[in-house]
């Protein structure tokens, strides 16, 4: 797979790299936010070799792709160039309102998925760190461990620097003068200070000194408002002397603002809000986990699966541990990739087989798009399976006091992120793993799943009584051909079928299948069924001469549906003013390929009624 190829393709049907106002990418999945979205192709994207979905959720637009994502993102960002240009404002009736939980989650994920990579390396120090003092390799009173766990230490020590960075690209601003805002904070002068047990004034104005180091919000909000400070820097500054002033403004300006109101304030709700963490912890242990453990399938498809970061960072650098997120995670992982290898046994379709098998052990791993995506989203039951698995081994993990020593994705690759001072936490992992995996198994198994049949003799029974049946796609009165007024379909010259004359201005799928042909003056579309069947549905007689007057397409060319999906809606009252007949004839184009045409003779019929059926054609 190319997946250079596949990142320029992307690009191309998202309108382009001038319509890119932020990429970036994570474990799995490449996350944009676009200055018009109506540019965007999702359909097309979805449909792309090596795209498992994508999602519109928490302020970004997400292509899943799974572990080799990173390809595809080196190659749109060659092609973007200095595309991206974060001064750009979107045009008149581009810019989306967007809702403030939506607003916040997207300035979560942008500002911690580069932070990400850090804290995950750090974290698998820290792992590796603790097998090793496990196995007696080293003791914590070695030059060896204290070197590798200061590295370790690093990420979470230096957090809001490396917060600022992500921070910066969402709001906009300068990066390296935000790092030097967050360095301004982490400067060992305030700790210096702080010792002495003296008062710090600025201007007459009392400060609180505190330790920022692995603070979370305060970093954030001073960014933010940084960017504001910057506009008003280059808006004052004249040109032939900005070079110098404006960043003169810009950190004489936020600094004091950081350390003398924004800092104390964001100290305060940081530690309002992991206080909150510890109380609900504290009084129903279970909760949070078992949330985690059954819902993160529900957060990911969303897009808010970010909104617990902030606190379980700032759990890990404050604690060492963190409970909000690990321990649920790790149970709704688990689950999912058992959901996935459950349907890996059951089905006998080889290639859900094959897919299954391979996502499947990758969720248990700790990467779950492409068996949620890929599997259990799609066939529905096995993803409330694993809901129940994830939420039961959550409940486990919640009343044993289960914690995750380290940030990285939780797993069976993992596990070293759970050992740590408590000897019995490593055990209750294992065990949280082995309830998750046999509850959501065993209900994958019992409640089953909509096997897809392939090449198999079931498959072929299925074919001839099944899926070579034509549903009534509108609402009316049918009738033979050789009523209609046009000759072209009455004499059956490009294929055969009925005509429906419609009591109601909808036309909807008459089988599962692609859209072939979608017309730009929306009277007719063209499908083809799973099994090869291609239909013509023409809404009218010369009805083209409208050029797409009171019609509206709900699909385009090259879409999935499902019978029964809303393809176009008409106005037949309107249509009849303009003199035109709203007859709709419903054409078997390749009917040839098939033995001969069944016809409901029914004159009334009614959407999803069986209107026409093939059958099987004999060998010769």
């Amino acid at each position: 797979m190319n997946y250079s190829k596949l990142g320029k393709e992307i690009l191309a049907l998202s309108g382009g790299k001038d319509n890119v106002s932020m990429v970036t990418h994570c474990a799995t999945r490449l996350r944009f936010e676009f200055y018009d979205s109506s540019k965007v192709k999702g359909k097309e994207i979805e449909g792309l070799q090596g795209v498992i979905s994508v999602v519109d959720k928490g302020g970004q637009y997400q292509v899943i792709i799974g572990n080799e994502v990173q390809q595809a993102y080196r190659a749109i960002k060659e092609e973007l160039g200095e595309g991206v240009n974060p001064s750009k404002e979107p045009r008149e009736g581009e810019k989306e309102k967007k809702g403030y939980i939506t607003r916040l989650i997207s300035v979560i994920s942008t500002t911690f998925t580069p932070f990400i990579p850090a804290i995950i390396g750090a974290g698998m120090i820290k792992a590796v760190l603790a097998v090793l003092v496990l196995t007696g390799v080293l003791t914590e009173e070695s030059q060896t461990y204290f070197i590798l766990n200061t590295v370790a230490d690093a990420a979470f020590f230096f957090m809001p620097m490396l917060l600022a960075y992500g921070a910066s690209i969402k709001f906009k601003t300068n990066p390296v003068l935000s790092m030097t805002i967050a360095g301004a904070l982490l400067h060992p002068n305030w700790g210096t200070f702080l010792t002495s047990g003296d008062d710090l004034f600025f201007m007459g104005i009392p400060v609180r000194l505190t330790d920022y180091a692995g603070s979370v919000l305060p970093i954030i909000i001073t960014v933010w408002i940084m960017s504001y400070i910057e506009r008003f820097a280059e808006w004052v500054s004249p040109s032939v002397i900005k070079f110098f002033l404006k960043p003169l403004l810009i950190l004489i300006i936020t600094a004091p603002l950081a350390v003398v109101i924004i800092g104390p304030i964001g100290t305060y709700l940081n530690d309002l809000v992991a206080a909150g963490a510890d109380g609900i912890n504290n009084h129903a242990s279970w909760l949070i986990p078992m949330l985690m453990g059954g819902l993160q399938p529900f957060l990911l498809i969303t897009g808010t699966a970010w909104a617990m970061t902030p606190i379980a960072t700032t759990q890990l650098s404050n604690n060492g541990s963190e409970m909000i997120n690990g321990p649920g995670m790790l149970a709704s992982n688990i689950a999912q990739g058992a959901a996935t290898l459950a349907v890996a046994v059951k089905s006998k379709n080889k290639e859900l087989k094959q897919l299954a098998g391979s996502a499947g052990f990758t969720a248990l791993v700790g990467i779950t798009e492409p068996s949620l995506y890929g599997v259990t989203l799609k066939l529905k039951k096995p993803l409330i399976a694993a809901m129940i698995g994830g939420a039961c081994g959550g409940i486990y993990a919640g009343l044993s006091g289960l914690v995750r020593y380290a940030f990285v994705s939780p797993g069976l690759a993992a596990i070293p992120a759970f050992i740590g001072e408590n000897p019995m936490n490593i055990v209750h992992a294992f065990i949280t793993i082995v309830i998750a995996f046999t509850v959501a198994f065993a209900a994958t198994w019992i409640l089953g799943f909509e096997d897809p049949v392939d090449g198999s003799p079931q498959k072929e029974e299925a074919v001839s009584t099944q899926d070579h049946v034509i549903k009534s796609p509108l609402e009316g009165q049918a009738l033979p051909l050789n009523e209609v007024n046009d000759h072209v379909f009455s004499n059956e010259l490009i294929g055969k079928g009925l005509a429906i004359l419609p009591s109601k201005g909808e036309v909807r799928a008459p089988f599962t299948g692609e859209i072939v042909t979608q017309m730009a003056s929306k009277h007719a579309v063209g499908l083809r069924s799973t099994t090869g069947i291609e239909v013509l549905i023409h809404v009218g007689i010369d009805t083209v001469n409208l050029q797409g007057e009171f019609y509206e397409t709900h699909i385009q060319q090259g879409d999935r549906v499902q019978e029964g999906d809303l393809l176009i809606t008409f106005d037949i009252d309107a249509i009849h003013a303009k003199g035109y007949e709203t007859v709709t004839p419903v054409i078997i184009t390749n009917h040839a390929d098939f033995g001969p045409l069944m016809t409901d003779e029914k004159s009334a019929v009614s959407i999803g009624e069986t209107l026409m059926e093939l059958s099987k054609k004999e060998e010769e």
